[in-house]
């Protein structure tokens, strides 16, 4: 069974950022791969209310990836980005797109931190343009996206895949 743990995400009052830390009852190995595989990445990423379709994903230091989000068969969002550095169970810098601001590109730096009991931290650091960019991702439902998702990556940890 697994325990669910707060997501806090925070915006910087100074630099146009967002952070988010949220822990997993899962070892970073385990969390890392959800987020490389992109089978298990579609399983959890996002609001419960949509699917994920991969379109590309090479999970490799100068890879490239995409995916749009669908509900009931049509796509109501796409994404895409590079990876920068994919460092097995420890750390991913990628690009983030939505294809709708093609300007708005974040940088995102994911660590995943090894906790006692088999358990792991991640934090995500998006760094954005400018404050209006990462205001407008704030007041977009991001956060329900975020913890939605989250909670489906612990019911899939919990399969032991």
């Amino acid at each position: 069974m697994t325990t669910q743990h707060e997501t806090e995400i925070v915006a910087d009052e100074k630099l146009p950022t967002i952070r988010i830390t949220r822990e997993f009852d899962a070892a970073p190995e385990r969390v890392f791969r959800a987020h490389v595989d992109p089978e298990l990445y579609a399983r959890w990423i996002g609001p419960r209310s949509l699917s994920t379709r991969i379109t590309r994903w090479e999970a490799r230091t100068g890879g490239a990836w995409a995916f749009a989000n669908d509900r009931d068969g049509e796509e109501i969002a796409s994404f895409y980005g590079s990876f920068h550095e994919v460092r097995p169970h420890e750390r991913i810098v990628w690009t983030f797109t939505y294809e709708a601001e093609p300007d708005g590109v974040a940088l995102e730096t994911m660590t995943f931190e090894e906790l006692a009991g088999g358990r792991t931290r991640l934090q995500v650091l998006s760094v954005v343009p400018d404050f209006e960019a990462r205001d407008g991702i704030l007041a977009s439902g991001m956060d329900v996206g975020v913890e939605e998702g989250f909670d489906k990556l612990d019911e899939l940890l919990a399969e032991d895949v």
